[in-house]
């Protein structure tokens, strides 16, 4: 039994070794190589020295940081009252269906939505507002990239809340505390493993967005992931992109440490 769940896992730790750690060394190595491809310490040095690449590091987390904050508050009131209503497995389907389509055709229906003769700017000037310059802009960015990543945040928060048992909140009730006070003190702490889930899911991706800076905010908006494209694509600086995808596994790991799910002592007398 023993032997058979050991062939089993051959396939797992070799995607892991072919698709997880050897492109995570492969960028390591490349990250110590210059121009010219000798071994340097250059990229290392000058990411860290530079104040371009150091502000663009701090620009990604404020919008990552103003996504998840968005995401977060949309969606957790969505998920609570959606675990209150009949038929929620229904709805939560029709929420989480957008992502089925694809990512590009999502932003180009944005484009379309949002250009000087889309349908907001239609409604704008029914209203008698004039058309507004809303596409290529950082309060667009926001929005469209708060919309795709709704349904990273809702899911998780979603079930856990859906988990809770209602015999606690039923107790709760009858021990006298009101709504307000059920939730804070019951549903919210017990809810808190999906929106540490939910945390990662978005903040993560939102890190690296590099798309949606490019055909929405017209690349007024430079994050990580931009600047790396542009070193792999573009000027085809493969080290200092290198350096970069390091540097954003890196803070990827360290979100993921400070979001994880602590463990609190018991006092043993």
């Amino acid at each position: 039994m023993v032997k058979q769940r050991k062939l089993l896992s051959v396939p797992y730790y070799l995607w892991i070794l072919l698709f997880v750690i050897f492109p995570v060394l492969l960028l390591l190595f490349q990250s110590f190589r210059g121009l010219d491809g000798s071994f340097t310490l250059v990229n290392i040095q000058t990411y860290f020295t530079s104040r371009v690449y150091l502000t663009m590091t701090l620009q990604s987390f404020i919008y990552a940081f103003l996504i998840t904050v968005l995401t977060l508050t949309i969606s957790y009131p969505a998920a609570y009252f959606l675990t209150r209503t009949k038929n929620k497995q229904l709805w939560l389907l029709v929420l989480i269906l957008p992502t089925w389509m694809n990512i590009l055709l999502k932003t180009y229906a944005f484009i379309g939505i949002l250009s000087q003769t889309g349908m907001v700017n239609q409604l704008l000037d029914f209203m008698g507002l004039g058309a507004q310059p809303l596409l290529f802009t950082r309060i667009s960015f926001l929005i469209v990239a708060t919309y795709i990543e709704i349904p990273f945040m809702l899911l998780p928060v979603f079930n856990a809340i859906d988990d809770i048992n209602d015999s606690m909140v039923y107790a709760s009730r009858d021990l006298g505390a009101s709504e307000w006070k059920t939730f804070s003190t019951v549903i919210l702490p017990l809810s808190l493993s999906g929106v540490r889930s939910g945390v990662q899911a978005v903040f993560i991706p939102s890190l690296s967005l590099f798309m949606l800076t490019r055909l929405i905010a017209g690349n007024r908006v430079i994050t990580l992931g931009t600047a790396i494209e542009q070193h792999f694509l573009v000027t085809q600086n493969w080290g200092m992109g290198s350096t970069m995808g390091i540097v954003l596994i890196i803070i990827m790991f360290a979100v993921m440490y400070l979001t994880r799910k602590r463990k609190r002592g018991v006092a043993v007398r």
